[in-house]
């Protein structure tokens, strides 16, 4: 009998269970309380429809507190479904509605959507936020780098938060800007003395179009002196001359050579026609004599020449050791 009486209890607490959960008594009695008008078969219904009654009802309760009489529960409902945040999107638009910033619900629910945090982004349009931008180098007209770093204050732009850029193109877009300003400047020291000059060409080429933020300020935190960029590039314009030259020069030599080695074979190849013209003498005169075209005399006539020709030439060109030799009186 105790046994039989524990097993009803026991069914029936579990009974009630799966009652309160499917229909949730005590939130609908909350929600009553607070003056949200929502009835117990929605709440039941909403357990059918895989849509966590808790958190639709808390979003209305607090829309309904702080004001905001047009937010419906089938919208809620809705923007659950389709894979939204609802306790972010009701806190993004109180928020908004506290500090008088323009948001409507479907703007709210498709800044949800498209992956951005709405609350985050109201807070933002609220409180600005800052970013500091890593160091950006530039070079002057006179050659010299500089390394700057700016801090730049944006605030959410509601309306391009859909669609619209982050911080990392505000960041490249802020950097193209003083690369471009420092660039333009015609000498490093104008920089240096009014670095408040960067920001104000920034600002006005209008870089935050096209991007989830607006761009309140850009202040230039810190300025550093880089390289001599000019007289770097002079230098590597001077070596790169030099070996220009060295390689004009080597090929210049190279074919000095080349000339040369052709001239030496030009004239070893007359030598060498000369010696075998020279060895054709001697047949030459052998049948001069047997046709009888050429003499005895006349053949010691030609040794004569040829021994005076000699001795001049060994008189025009003394030996060293004669032109040293003093001479004796």
């Amino acid at each position: 009998m105790d046994l039989l009486f524990l097993v009803t209890i026991a069914i029936a607490f579990v009974l009630l269970c799966i009652f309160f959960y499917y229909v949730p008594f005590l939130l609908w009695i909350s929600a009553k309380v607070s003056g949200v008008n929502i009835s117990l078969i929605q709440l039941f219904l909403m357990r059918i429809r895989k849509v966590p009654p808790g958190i639709i009802t808390r979003a209305m309760i607090e829309a309904h507190k702080a004001g905001l009489k047009t937010l419906t529960r089938d919208e809620l409902e809705a923007h659950y479904l389709a894979g939204g945040h609802v306790e972010r999107v009701v806190h993004a638009l109180v928020s908004a509605s506290k500090a008088n910033i323009d948001l409507t619900f479907q703007m709210a629910t498709a800044i949800d959507l498209a992956g951005r945090d709405v609350f985050q982004a109201v807070q933002m349009s609220v409180n600005p936020k800052v970013i500091d931008t890593p160091p950006v180098a530039a070079v002057a007209k006179d050659g010299i780098q500089l390394i700057a770093k700016a801090r730049v204050t944006v605030r959410a732009n509601i309306k391009q938060l859909v669609g619209g850029a982050g911080e990392e193109t505000i960041l490249a877009r802020v950097g193209e800007g003083i690369v471009s300003s420092i660039g333009s400047s015609g000498s490093h020291k104008s920089v240096l003395e009014n670095p408040d000059s960067i920001s104000k060409l920034v600002l006005r080429k209008g870089l935050d179009a096209g991007t989830a933020f607006e761009i309140l300020s850009i202040d230039i935190a810190d300025i550093d002196i880089g390289k001599n960029i000019g007289a770097v590039l002079q230098m590597d314009q001077a070596q790169a001359d030099k070996n220009i030259a060295q390689a004009k020069a080597e090929e210049r030599r190279a074919m000095a050579v080349a000339t040369e080695q052709e001239m030496k074979a030009k004239a070893q190849e007359a030598r060498a026609k000369v010696i075998e013209a020279e060895a054709e003498i001697p047949k030459a005169m052998a049948e001069a004599f047997r046709t009888g075209n050429l003499g005895i005399m006349d053949y010691y006539r030609m040794k004569n020449i040829e021994a005076d020709t000699s001795m001049r030439d060994a008189i025009s060109k003394p030996s060293s050791g004669n032109q040293n030799k003093p001479i004796n009186d």
